[in-house]
């Protein structure tokens, strides 16, 4: 069933559009945070945005951008608040709902540690998520020429952290 056959006040019905984009949401999410309980909250923010939302959001590709680019904000927001505190590894920590999980690859650490964060969302949505840089910019607020700009620039720490790390 579509998402749209069935519309809310404003457009969206939030539980039917948590089946199809939750997942995409909890990436973009966990990848700007860096942990899964920080993404978690962002997730619930982002959908109670949508529920709250007056925003007309015509089809699903839309939506789909729409709850993207709230992740990011939601993300950057959280990230803003966050005062600077020794740093907790998410592997020390082990919550009693989380399914036990492998180390991350040297290729995600990288990713992880990418700043500014943009860089790690421009990452994220063009090799995981398949957008295109216009794309991207159109999601993020950045010109097209930025969003390039950043992806050359992840892409040259991305490659120096991993010739690093092949040395050790």
């Amino acid at each position: 069933m579509s998402l749209f056959k069935r519309k809310s006040t404003y457009g969206v019905d939030v539980s039917e559009a948590i089946d199809p984009w939750g997942d995409t949401v909890m990436r973009v999410a966990h990848r700007c945070m860096g942990n899964v309980p920080d993404a978690e909250d962002v997730f619930q923010t982002v959908f109670m945005k949508l529920l709250k939302s007056k925003s007309r959001i015509d089809d699903e590709e839309h939506l789909k951008a729409w709850l993207i680019r709230v992740t990011i904000n939601c993300s950057y927001d959280e990230l803003r608040k966050r005062k600077p505190t020794s740093a907790l590894h998410e592997t020390s920590v082990v919550f009693e709902d989380e399914e036990p999980r492998l180390s991350k690859t040297s290729l995600e650490k990288a990713i992880d540690s990418l700043v500014p964060p943009i860089r790690r969302t421009v990452i994220h949505l063009y090799y995981y998520e398949g957008y295109s840089t216009e794309e991207i910019a159109g999601i993020t607020g950045e010109k097209p020429s930025t969003v390039r700009s950043h992806l050359h620039r992840a892409r040259n720490a991305l490659r120096i952290s991993l010739e690093g790390a092949g040395d050790e």
